[in-house]
């Protein structure tokens, strides 16, 4: 299922016209064709890319044109409308590119288990991605055993902060979840600022950024693990746990000053009030990155941002991304299809992606000089998050691991627990229900495992 925060992150950014690239993008432009230069690469010919519409894509091929000055193949990349619809038509009958992009390894997984996508294992060793791509990430791709697809823009939830409100009340940045209400609660008593900003009124799936964020931050990212792969209830203990704090929160009008105004609240208005004081804290994923820094350089405060607090203070990054990438099992160019996929995913070329196209990188290794010129506070994240990933400090959003009718459930089902009609054990028994079908019925995405 299509990732929401992106098709969020698109719409937001080009309200604020903040995307890098969108000068270059020409109105009407269907078809964006690259020609390099021969050079010493062993694949030669004509590779064929589908993109989707986006500020982003003449910027993206601007990038892998420079990356690729010495290569001996044609890169023909087309901007297609309803990507997702068409590259699925076009596969069942035969005619897809070379290269397979798609809103995420849900579509990729199908395709793959269609029989038609290529292995990418061969490659993968050829090309040192075992060791310089994440290996939740390669885990993600993989179907039966086989690596079929790789997964590129990279989001996690974060903890944002307005650095001028907290010293101002003397309020630290929190790292577990009791300091956390604590902050909160005397965030609230101050009188004049509210704990959260926040509004779903443009974007219903925002309240799925909460429960993402709190299910792995207090339940555990090992028992959502679980959870995710029908070993643990969703309304186990922890879970409860969990939701209950959140709702606790938001009945206690923590969230843009009440629920009312959660809810006719858009993204302009609550990021202003977290940007002009009115509210010290915003849960909101790494997409933020992409107009914080203005938005505050017009307030003039400062801002912040942090790992969510979790339960025992260890730093932890929920993980999923935005899009995945493979090869069609039908191209008659898989080499030259898999010398695009390496020239992708190599740091520098995502490194790239992020400095000049404000997209958010793959989940690979960019050390922290590749990032030069980069909102320091952004490259840091960047770097930060790709160690601790590394490491398997991650957890697990839901838009990229929950099954689409759980993940729906779970989105406006959640409301009724903050209304009161509906208790906590009754919402997550409801989760419970639904995800068993989809469980049963293989919907659900891949799971990295832990550790």
């Amino acid at each position: 299922h299509p990732n929401p925060s992106s098709d969020w992150k698109r719409m937001q950014l080009k309200k604020n016209a903040l995307r890098v690239g969108t000068g270059l993008a020409m109105a009407g432009m269907l078809a964006l064709q690259i020609m390099f230069a021969p050079g010493a690469s062993s694949a030669t010919g004509k590779v064929t890319v589908w993109l989707e519409e986006g500020d982003t894509a003449a910027c993206f091929t601007d990038v892998l044109t420079s990356a690729n000055k010495n290569s001996g193949l044609s890169f023909d990349m087309t901007v297609k409308p309803l990507l997702t619809e068409a590259m699925r038509t076009a596969l069942a009958a035969g005619g897809a590119p070379d290269v397979i992009f798609t809103p995420g390894p849900a579509f990729t997984s199908e395709f793959a288990k269609a029989g038609l996508l290529e292995p990418l294992d061969s490659y993968a060793k050829k090309f040192g991605w075992n060791e310089s791509i994440s290996p939740w990430n390669l885990a993600l791709g993989k179907v039966k055993g086989k690596l079929y697809s790789l997964g590129s823009e990279q989001e996690t939830m974060l903890l944002w902060y307005n650095k001028t409100v907290l010293e101002e009340l003397g309020v630290k940045v929190p790292k577990t979840t009791k300091q956390f209400s604590s902050a909160l609660r005397k965030v609230a008593a101050s009188g004049g600022v509210t704990p959260f900003a926040g509004g779903n009124t443009e974007w219903k799936p925002v309240n799925e950024w909460f429960l993402s964020a709190m299910w792995n931050a207090v339940a555990g990212p090992e028992n959502v693990y679980k959870a995710l792969t029908g070993k643990m209830k969703w309304n186990s203990k922890p879970f409860v746990q969990a939701t209950n704090t959140l709702n606790g929160w938001m009945k206690q009008g923590y969230m843009s000053g009440g629920l009312d105004r959660y809810y006719t609240k858009t993204f302009e208005e609550f990021q202003s009030d977290h940007a002009n004081g009115k509210a010290a804290f915003s849960m909101e994923g790494s997409w933020r990155f992409g107009n914080i820094a203005s938005q505050f350089e017009e307030s003039g405060q400062e801002w912040g941002w942090a790992p969510f607090p979790t339960k025992d203070g260890k730093e932890l990054y929920s993980i999923g991304v935005g899009s995945s990438w493979g090869i069609n099992k039908s191209s008659k160019n898989q080499a030259g299809a898999a010398e695009f996929l390496k020239t992708l995913f190599s740091p520098t070329t995502q490194a790239n992606l992020v400095i000049k196209c404000g997209m958010s990188p793959a989940p690979v290794q960019i050390a922290k000089k590749m990032l030069a010129g980069q909102e320091k506070r952004h490259a840091d994240s960047i770097v930060r998050l790709g160690q601790a990933a590394a490491k398997g400090n991650f957890g697990y959003l839901t838009w990229a691991f929950w099954p689409p009718k759980t993940q729906n459930f779970l989105i406006e089902e959640i409301e009724k627990v903050w209304a009161g009609s509906v208790t906590t054990k009754q919402y997550l028994q409801g989760i419970d229900k639904v995800f068993a079908e989809e469980l049963a019925s293989k919907s659900v995405p891949p799971i990295p495992a832990r550790g």
